[in-house]
């Protein structure tokens, strides 16, 4: 028996444009030899489609375009897509009008729908709200193929939480898995929308391996590619099966791109090597990134983008990652220097342009900021507020920066990325309306150690991703980062070191550590340890005023972090 695994990457919503490209993917399977083709879950309308499952019509039309492109597949197809059961039958093609929808995958056989499975175990934390919008399914789903019996399961009827830490909000519920394999399955095939998580991989490879060591069965796993607004899915689809000498990967898809995964599942199949494995953190959070910028622009209309460059090390990252997302002739480059920017950090600005081939230009705001000081200054004094340059003025420079960035971006119909990372996104160490403008906050999700660390392992696989040389300048890599919005301005002046500041935002946001707790095994300075807990909570009301992030880590500033503006719990008053 041949088994294909489609890494699909499906538009959220585009759902007859999914559906032919579906099609397509089975006729190539057959003609490979394939005998069933699995999709990852809801591929049909794209994950997630959060509130287009309860606007009128949604799901009714990927019932519609399933039953419609059933007879123009050429070999059984699992695909994922929302559905209304009745349930009170079991048969696989009731349906209930006004029903709560089910996250399900629909087995096409012979032109009709021949089986379906109603997901069961529903994940409501982090990025998921699965129970806001399914009902969760009550049985297992076996078919018969080959002589083969195969079993379904969904994402986290496999997981059940293990990959992320919440195995507990599963302790009392029953175990799909098993009751699959009850059911007499010796296949199980996992359609999966999984979003990338760097680490994330290997832990979810380990489950996949104890689940072919315990059952002693074949397993199939297949996940969404692409990116969907801030969630970007890796794909890495994998075939398991059970071996004396311990489970063995026969068949594994590529990270970060469209493929149809053929695995031949003869005893004698021969073990591949991993390319999850081979690849180092710092690779591939620069491929989600690329992935996530080139998705983002693609299926929101966009073809070109622009920002802005100060010569510093964060937007030289997002140039380099917009420029192998686009293509260099896509990208825009603007370095806006003012009286406090180094002639080093225009320079640097250039040099990188013309490293990675994007369009540069050269915008001084010196006459622009000139005469906002002369019309904002007398205005002060007249109202009594404390004269002399602070923040405030420093912040003038970054608006004025905004609105010719913003000002490019309308006038030439692309899109503002935004350069920011996450230590400065977590500290409030940026400017509302300014340099945290932009569509999409590419770096949002990345602390500054570890734009260091991506940049270089950029420069020196600099072919292997596309460039003919490093792309970005030495100088820009080894200078002290400054937002050179003052005379002789620092970062460190402000801020702590990055490696102390970035430890205690990992374990504060990710890990939700207590302060004392950070205290106690770090042995940082407990003030210091406070005053970066009150800055991440005093400016939560920025972060809800950001462009959305592309997230790569267990914890983003976004949707899968809910915190309140408004609030008084200081666990910092402790220390």
């Amino acid at each position: 028996m041949k088994l294909a695994l489609m890494q699909f990457n499906p538009t959220v919503g585009a759902i007859r444009d999914n559906a032919t490209r579906i099609v397509d993917a089975a006729v190539r399977s057959r003609e490979a030899g394939a005998d069933l083709l699995v999709l990852p879950e809801l591929a049909l309308c794209g994950y997630p489609p959060r509130d287009l499952l309860v606007q009128e019509g949604f799901v009714e039309e990927c019932r519609d375009t399933l039953l419609a492109i059933a007879p123009d597949l050429p070999l059984p197809t699992l695909i994922g897509l929302p559905w209304r059961p009745d349930p009170q039958s079991g048969s696989p093609d009731s349906w209930l009008a006004g029903g709560m929808a089910t996250n399900s995958a629909a087995l096409l056989r012979d032109g009709r729908l021949a089986a379906r499975y109603d997901k069961r175990l529903l994940p409501t934390y982090d990025v998921f709200d699965e129970h806001r919008y399914f009902r969760p399914g009550d049985r297992p789903c076996v078919f018969e193929l080959g002589g083969t019996t195969i079993g379904v399961a969904i994402c986290e009827d496999l997981w059940r939480g293990f990959d992320m830490g919440v195995d507990h909000r599963y302790a009392s519920y029953p175990d799909p898995m098993q009751q699959l394999v009850d059911a007499g399955a010796r296949l199980i095939v996992v359609p999966s929308a999984s979003p990338f998580v760097a680490g994330k991989g290997q832990r979810q490879r380990d489950l996949l391996k104890a689940h072919v060591s315990r059952h002693n069965i074949t397993l199939a796993s297949v996940n969404q590619v692409g990116g969907n607004d801030d969630l970007i899915f890796d794909g890495h689809a994998a075939i398991f099966t059970h071996d004396p000498a311990g489970p063995r990967l026969i068949a594994a898809g590529p990270g970060f791109e469209e493929n149809v995964v053929i695995g031949d599942l003869a005893p004698d199949a021969a073990t591949v090597p991993d390319p999850l494995e081979a690849a180092s953190r710092s690779e591939v959070i620069f491929r989600t990134l690329v992935l996530g910028v080139r998705d983002y622009c693609r299926k929101t209309g966009f073809e070109r983008v622009v920002l802005g460059l100060s010569g510093g090390i964060d937007s030289a990252l997002t140039a380099a990652v917009a420029a192998a997302a686009l293509g260099p002739d896509k990208v825009l480059g603007v370095t806006l220097p003012s009286r406090y920017s180094s002639a080093g950090s225009v320079d640097d600005s250039q040099d990188l342009a013309a490293r990675l081939g994007i369009g540069f230009l050269r915008i001084p705001i010196e006459e622009p900021h000139t005469a906002i000081e002369s019309l904002i200054g007398p205005a002060f004094a007249q109202i009594g507020a404390v004269t002399g340059s602070d923040v405030t003025e420093e912040n003038v420079q970054a608006r004025i920066r905004g609105v010719i960035l913003m000002a490019f971006a309308n006038k030439t119909r692309a899109l503002l990325l935004n350069t920011g990372n996450k230590s400065e996104l977590a500290v409030g160490y940026c400017t509302l309306y300014g340099d945290m403008n932009g569509a999409i906050a590419v770096l949002a999700d990345v602390t500054k150690v570890e734009v260091y660390r991506i940049s270089r392992w950029v420069n020196e696989h600099a072919t292997v991703v596309g460039f003919k040389t490093a792309p970005i300048p030495e100088s820009t890599l080894t200078k002290p980062p400054s937002a050179e919005l003052r005379p002789d301005q620092r970062d460190q002046d402000t801020l702590p070191p990055y490696e102390i500041l970035d430890d205690v935002i990992e374990r504060h946001v990710e890990r939700l550590q207590h302060p004392t707790r950070i205290v106690r095994e770090t042995g940082y300075d407990a003030a210091l340890v406070a005053r970066i807990i009150r800055l991440i909570d005093i400016n939560e009301y920025k972060r809800k005023q950001a462009p959305i992030g592309l997230k790569v880590t267990s914890v983003a500033f976004g949707r899968g972090r809910r915190r309140p503006i408004a609030q008084a719990w200081r666990p910092e008053r402790e220390l």
